[in-house]
């Protein structure tokens, strides 16, 4: 896997557990503000809205740069719009980021070891 494919799925692993809290807060600032005086939505939304669009961009980024087939991608994009997807999401890409580093680290030492041979 490359680099940059490595990047953008560690941009969007990185922002999926932050839009998964958010996520939760904003529904939970939802229940406190019908039951009491605290009325932290509208923060709370623009936080969790502004993470949610970040969320998308890195998403299709990462699906033009790893070229997940349509089902990978869409489930991704699924967890995102589920309360506590974001963090079955950042396990999912987890996994998948670090078989792209292992994938880098022994490319880079196949190619110094041919390089040292030659």
């Amino acid at each position: 896997m490359p680099p940059k494919s490595v990047s953008a799925l560690r941009r969007l692993r990185l922002t999926s557990m932050p839009e998964a809290v958010s996520f939760l807060l904003l529904l939970v600032c939802s229940v406190l503000k019908r039951t009491s005086d605290f009325n932290a939505v509208p923060v709370m939304g623009m936080i969790h809205g502004i993470l949610f669009i970040l969320y998308v961009i890195f998403w299709a980024d990462a699906w033009n740069r790893v070229k997940w087939p349509f089902g990978r991608a869409a489930l991704l994009f699924v967890l995102s719009v589920l309360p506590t997807g974001g963090f079955f999401a950042d396990k999912m890409l987890r996994r998948e980021e670090e078989a792209g580093v292992i994938a880098a680290r022994a490319r880079k030492e196949q190619a110094t070891g041919s390089a040292a041979a030659s």
